[in-house]
């Protein structure tokens, strides 16, 4: 079900241990699909360390960006560890049981994606109760008690999404849309994005179809769309591995080039097939920003300091579109934001 992380192609020559997913992945990865970017025991060490957590909601290659952050940010933070866990199975079980061991091991502070927002929105509220400080990242729960949201404003996301699919088939047509999860908030708003965006066009949305960050399900939903429905001349990904996966069903029916691609984040298939022109645009965000920030804004939060915290309590990175023209800059910008690192 899961593909082992490659070596990021825009990280240029840094091994690094997305992706999701919604939008996740290191080879060094448990079976409980969890990496530490140091262990444990460290909170205990002579430098008296607190230990936080950044979790994700699956295991993605758009993840590997977010781990780096969450890494420079302990480099730079004094007297902070940071565990970085991903989920095995990008469920909400999986997930209260990574936060629940998380608690018992005396974390502090846990920065996490929720798989599904309302199913968790107890847990978060449970943790606020206890003293432990909570900040939602990539995906919110906006209902819950949460310090605050760090990632993209997935609404205008989406906008950019649709504006992309009305140039990708300016002429209009049918589009399916793919997706791990449609409760993920990520996932919502990015749809209404996209909705918002195809508004009095051409374009109509035939369906949307999920795969529980399944990313051989994920796989086999496009194939059963090109075969199901031969109307469809644009396939949007909604999720980071969607994109590689719309990809690699697309040539299996040997119909790059013939059917339009949109699709989210920068996984290292997707960058390579804006290269090869069978991709004509993904929404990238700033993972390495989401966790560089979690766990800058969770230390602080630790230390007594809220001024980090904004009245929104939401802290936007934008977003942007890469196409086939942009993609050389988009690379050379990422290779200058990791030689920061």
């Amino acid at each position: 079900m899961m593909r082992k992380s490659f070596l990021p192609v825009l990280a240029m020559g840094i091994v690094m241990a997305f992706v999701g997913g919604c939008n996740s992945n290191s080879d060094s990865s448990s079976s409980t699909g969890s990496t530490s970017t140091a262990s444990a025991d460290k909170k205990t060490d002579s430098g008296g360390s607190v230990e936080v957590a950044f979790e994700t909601n699956n295991i993605s290659d758009y993840w590997n960006l977010a781990k780096a952050g969450t890494e420079k940010a302990q480099k730079d933070t004094p007297g902070i560890t940071v565990d970085f866990k991903e989920p095995a199975d990008g469920q909400v079980d999986d997930q209260t049981k990574d936060v629940n061991d998380l608690v018992s091991r005396g974390v502090k502070a846990i920065a996490i994606s929720p798989v599904k927002p309302d199913d968790e929105t107890p847990l978060i509220n449970d943790l606020v109760k206890k003293g432990i400080v909570v900040i939602t990242q990539d995906s919110d729960a906006p209902n819950s008690d949460r310090t605050c949201y760090i990632g993209t404003n997935n609404v205008d996301a989406g906008k950019l999404a649709g504006e992309a699919i009305k140039k990708a088939i300016p002429g209009g047509g049918n589009i399916m849309v793919f997706v791990g999860k449609k409760d993920a908030q990520n996932a919502k708003e990015r749809l209404e994005g996209v909705q918002d965006a195809l508004k009095g066009s051409n374009v109509k949305i035939v369906d949307v179809r999920t795969d529980d960050a399944d990313h051989t399900r994920a796989k086999q939903n496009v194939s059963d769309t090109l075969v199901g429905h031969p109307e469809v001349n644009c396939l949007v990904g909604l999720w980071s591995y969607n994109g590689p996966m719309i990809l690699s069903a697309v040539k299996d029916a040997k119909r790059e080039g013939k059917i339009k691609i949109v699709c989210f984040d920068g996984d290292p298939d997707t960058i390579q097939g804006l290269k090869d022109g069978f991709i004509d645009a993904t929404v990238v965000q700033q993972p390495y920003m989401f966790g560089q920030k979690a766990v800058q804004l969770m230390a602080q939060i630790l230390k007594g300091d809220k001024s980090g915290i904004p009245a929104s309590k939401q802290i936007f990175f934008p977003a942007q579109t890469i196409t086939p023209a942009t993609i050389a800059k988009y690379e050379a910008d990422q290779k200058a934001l990791m030689a920061g690192g």
